[in-house]
């Protein structure tokens, strides 16, 4: 990683160090912030410092606030290229106008890093493909999803940018996810994507944050959890997924009594789930969902579901509807 280098550039801004870690870590992670969030990581009260520290933000066309329903509030978008060009992301999607939806999700985010100051995230695809292959591990072994265009084929790791913290004292490696929807479809897609990986790690934990609308779900999510990391499938329910799968991908051509059962077995979101990864990864998936590698894991302690409520409320932005 290259956080001090990155905070001197960052630093070339003329900001304190405190509001430059500040700065670093909300152009890594969120792209966009609240005061009170600089005023937690910095352990003040919110006062003269903080105002000029954001009005000098925005005096320099560095961010742009944008009003919210409370008297006072704003949120934050640092969206300067030079700002960005200094961590050597010049064009994250970042610094890209989002929707409220979007916004709220990276505040929460950005909340969650800021309490947990104890932890390196790593963020940008880049750092991370670097920090695990200088662990010894192999690009395969990571989550990739493979775009075909017109100049071919680009392969992206990580793709959803969600931090991840580094090993310390106190615990191993740790995934954060933000639930956002009733069901969890795309967190099992998210679980499937980094079985490989997380199989192959000493310690790890996934974070699970759920927004208080979403907390009556998070049963939900612990089944997912189980279901898709452990309970790996026996050999010989892998070849019939095989087959399955070939032939849901060939269009079912053949539907007779084997396909009618198949489709009775494999029906549920677990296999829905492995079955967007396979048409990904090929046959690592099934590979991978046949090890028993996380589970054993998941049996010793040393992989883990951390399912946190979100108690704060962020329904004072509503006026940010599509402009941060």
């Amino acid at each position: 990683m290259r956080l001090e280098e990155h905070l001197q550039r960052v630093g070339t801004f003329g900001f304190t160090e405190r509001q430059t870690r500040f700065l670093l870590l909300v152009l890594r992670h969120s792209g966009v912030c609240l005061a009170r969030q600089y005023c937690t990581y910095a352990g003040i009260v919110r006062g003269q410092k903080t105002h000029d520290f954001f009005r000098r933000l925005v005096s320099r066309r560095l961010a742009t606030p944008y009003a919210c329903a409370r008297p006072r509030s704003r949120v934050y978008h640092l969206h300067h290229k030079a700002l960005y060009r200094a961590i050597g992301e010049p064009e994250t999607r970042l610094r890209r106008p989002t929707t409220l939806g979007r916004a709220v999700e990276r505040l929460m985010i950005l909340d969650h890093l800021v309490a947990h100051p104890e932890t390196t995230w790593l963020a940008a695809e880049r750092e991370k493909v670097e920090h695990f292959v200088g662990e010894g591990l192999h690009e395969d072994h990571l989550p990739s999803i493979t775009f075909t265009g017109r100049t071919g084929q680009t392969r992206r790791f990580f793709a959803e940018r969600l931090p991840i913290g580094l090993p310390n004292r106190e615990s191993g490696y740790v995934f954060v996810w933000l639930a956002t929807q009733e069901v969890p479809i795309d967190f099992r897609g998210y679980l499937e994507q980094h079985a490989d990986l997380l199989r192959r790690l000493k310690s790890w934990r996934i974070h699970l944050l759920a927004p208080g609308h979403l907390a009556r779900h998070v049963p939900r999510y612990e089944l997912a959890f189980r279901e898709q990391l452990g309970q790996p499938l026996r050999l010989d329910v892998v070849d019939e997924v095989r087959w399955y799968f070939e032939q849901l991908r060939q269009g079912a051509p053949n539907r007779g009594p084997r396909f009618q059962a198949a489709r009775r077995d494999f029906a549920g979101p677990r296999f829905r789930a492995l079955y967007r990864t396979w048409r990904l990864r090929g046959e690592r998936a099934l590979t991978v969902a046949s090890s028993s590698l996380a589970a054993d894991a998941m049996a010793a302690g040393h992989g883990r579901l951390v399912c946190e409520v979100v108690a704060r409320q962020y329904l004072h932005l509503t006026p940010l509807v599509g402009t941060a």
